[in-house]
Parts: C-alpha cells; structure tokens; sequence
C-alpha cells in the first residue's frame, strides 16, 4: 500500500510501489494528501482508475503482467489531465502485430494501436494529438520492450519507458507505481 508522502516538489519518493487496482483505489492517490486540499478531485481520480481498469484487465487477458502508471495522475496535482503508464512485452510480440490484434480481439472499441496516423485532436486535447485509448479513457499506455521512448534527458539521449517514466519534466527521480494483479502479494524491490 503507498504510505510515501509527496516530497516539497509534489513527487513520490523514487521507488516502485506495488498495488493493486483495489489497493489503488484506497489510496492517497485518490483521497489525496490530506484533508484540508479542497480542489482534490476525487471523482476525477476514481473514474480515470475504472478506465485504467478496463485497459489493465485487457492487458492481463492478452498476458501481460508488468504494467506500470505514472504522470500527473501519481503526482500531488489535484487534477490530473490523464494516467500515463507503460508495459512490458515481448519484441516479437508487439512488432509482429500480434500484441496488438489480440487485445482488439479483446477491447470491444478496437482502441488498441500506437500508431502515429491514428492519433488526433479533440477538444480534451487541443494542443496535443492522443490516441484512440486517451480519447475514450484519459489513459494511454505504451509498450515497452527495450526501445526508447522519445522522451530525451537533460543531455538530449533518448530515455526507455523505465528510466523516462520515473523522473518528473526537470529530471528529478520520482517514484511509480506497478499494477499487480489483485490477489498476488506484494513484491517489494526497495531497500527501505
């Protein structure tokens, strides 16, 4: 369960925080710091972790098990525009189309693609083109499977999902939290 507090700069405290989607739920992610932030949208914040659920339970009946979420939504902000996160896949597996025609077999709305032509603007996003998955759920999750993320470091080297995702926009180390699936016990991989 995430007992961290955000630091002065509103982040997690660098680590992965296993949870379930139930445990998220319960969470400070969506009751919020503390009782006196009034503009902690609640409702926002449980309704993008239904939408995350939707996604994570698709994700599980295709067979993968290591999905990751990050952006505003596990940051101290009271309105998180979205749920960012990524999975880990096989190479052959998301390059073939496999990956992907399996969990269009699964997803009723055939949102699943990462395709750069299928992104487009919309009134939730004026300024950024999204995917079909961020215009019907506020969440977009990419595949990871060793490529970079064309997100750069400070130096200007593109950053995989892992190293990308567990850092905030100035490069401080933040922490992030990895869906498990609900009735398998915590693994903890930090040294606390």
């Amino acid at each position: 369960m995430l007992s961290a507090h955000f630091n002065r700069h509103g982040l997690l405290p660098p680590k992965d925080y296993d949870m379930s989607l139930a445990e998220l739920r319960r969470s400070k992610l969506i009751k919020g710091p503390d009782r006196t932030t009034s503009d902690w949208d609640m409702v926002w914040r449980r309704k993008l972790v239904s939408h995350l659920k939707i996604l994570v339970g698709q994700l599980w009946q295709a067979g993968i098990t290591r999905i990751f979420v990050d952006g505003s939504f596990v940051e101290n902000k009271p309105f998180p525009h979205d749920i960012d996160g990524y999975f880990e896949c096989g190479k052959r597996d998301f390059l073939s189309g496999d990956l992907e025609r399996r969990l269009n077999a699964i997803c009723p709305e055939k949102i699943w693609t990462w395709d750069l032509n299928s992104r487009h603007y919309s009134e939730d996003s004026p300024d950024k083109a999204q995917l079909p998955m961020w215009h019907l759920y506020h969440v977009e999750l990419y595949p990871h499977y060793g490529q970079g993320s064309g997100i750069p470091d400070r130096f200007g080297n593109e950053l995989t999902f892992p190293s990308a995702f567990r850092q905030d926009r100035e490069g401080r180390p933040k922490g992030i939290v990895r869906i498990r699936p609900e009735g398998h016990s915590e693994v903890r991989h930090d040294k606390d």
